[in-house]
């Protein structure tokens, strides 16, 4: 099967997260990166698209450029992976899909709900496909507690509980001009969401895609703690379910000792499971009246869908970059399917754009709550 045709917008020299992106696509080789416009500066771009082995004429300065231009080739790019800061999410997710080029955007999917719905609505319209890369959901052993929690093993849930904290925002090193740091601040880049939008929404997505629940109310208590900084980088929010579930999340970016400390919880009437992504090789499942499991990647006792998504046998390690490999891989499942007209798996599972609606929603009612001194909010999904 040929490759898959991919270009990116964002992510030229100094950026972190547009080689994660290239690395997850080609890890599986089954994306071949053809066409970019890394940098809104043109000497830039094209020294980054140089140093990738691009081509000179399928660098570009300018997205919409790139859009119409890969939309004319006959050998023009299938997927566009986007990796700016936030704002840009929007017209850029917007543009390829308008001439028919499937996206792949990096979280939150845009600044509001209203630019999410949408990009949902020309997608859908268009039978295109669109990815948000909560790359969390990519992990074996998380598809592993979904499952677990699909099959009832944990009874009725009752407590959903996650966290992620960090601590590299403690000092205001946004004032040295460090780079990831300043746009994320920033509220006219990263959108109204601080902690909550960077971290926090990995936090809220993660809980629904294990549970397979959403909240329909939210009492988000935020907080400002480093000086001039006009986002937030705390938050503790509670959470309501139908089912009479609670839930809470608590994000921070100013928690010394911790780099990216991410915690999932779940307990239901019958048991309960905990997986930490910084040990993401082993869940924990404690059933009700019964010693500790310690499951583990890749052994014989995880089921299928966690055996489907292990690269490597247990007792090597697998995390960050092969969960985030993980979704390209399903995304270029679903393609490949769709292309060739067979049947998509019932398997496949990565973050859509209601996903992605979901997370910026997430966050509105989060900014809502805390500006009426955490009054419950709903949440509008």
């Amino acid at each position: 099967m040929k490759k898959i045709k991919l270009g990116m917008v964002g992510g030229g020299e100094g950026a972190f997260i547009g080689e994660v992106h290239r690395i997850a696509a080609r890890m599986d080789e089954r994306f071949h990166l053809c066409a970019g416009a890394l940098c809104s500066d043109p000497e830039r771009s094209l020294k980054s698209a140089l140093d990738l082995g691009l081509p000179e004429d399928r660098s570009y300065s300018d997205y919409k450029e790139m859009a119409i231009s890969e939309s004319q080739r006959d050998d023009g790019i299938n997927f566009v992976s986007i990796v700016t800061p936030n704002h840009l999410h929007h017209p850029i997710a917007k543009a390829f899909l308008e001439v028919g080029i499937n996206v792949i955007c990096d979280k939150p999917m845009t600044m509001n709900s209203e630019e999410a719905q949408e990009l949902i609505d020309i997608s859908e319209s268009s039978d295109l496909i669109f990815a948000v890369t909560y790359n969390y959901s990519g992990y074996p052993l998380i598809r592993e507690a979904r499952e677990i929690i699909k099959k009832g093993e944990l009874g009725s849930i009752r407590i959903i509980k996650v966290e992620y904290i960090q601590d590299w925002l403690t000092e205001p090193i946004e004032k040295t001009g460090q780079k990831q740091a300043s746009w994320r601040v920033d509220p006219k880049k990263s959108g109204i969401g601080g902690s909550i939008g960077d971290i926090g929404t990995h936090a809220f997505h993660l809980a629904h895609f294990v549970t397979q629940q959403l909240p329909n109310k939210i009492s988000a208590d935020l907080s400002c703690f480093v000086e001039g900084r006009e986002l937030d980088d705390n938050a503790h929010i509670l959470m309501r379910y139908e089912s009479g579930a609670k839930g809470m999340i608590w994000s921070s970016q100013v928690a010394p000792g911790n780099e990216n400390n991410l915690k999932i919880q779940i307990y239901g009437e019958k048991g309960g499971l905990i997986w930490q992504q910084e040990n993401p090789n082993e869940l924990i499942l404690n059933l009700l009246n019964q010693p500790s499991k310690r499951l583990t990647r890749g052994s014989s006792f995880v089921g299928d869908q966690s055996a489907r998504l292990t690269r490597i046998p247990a007792g090597h390690p697998e995390g960050y970059l092969e969960g985030f490999a993980n979704i390209y891989r399903e995304v270029a499942d679903e393609f490949s399917a769709k292309i060739s007209g067979k049947p998509i798996s019932k398997d496949i599972l990565y973050p859509t754009s209601k996903e992605g609606l979901y997370g910026v929603s997430f966050i509105e009612a989060a900014i809502e709550s805390n500006s009426k001194d955490s009054v419950w909010t709903n949440l509008k999904l």
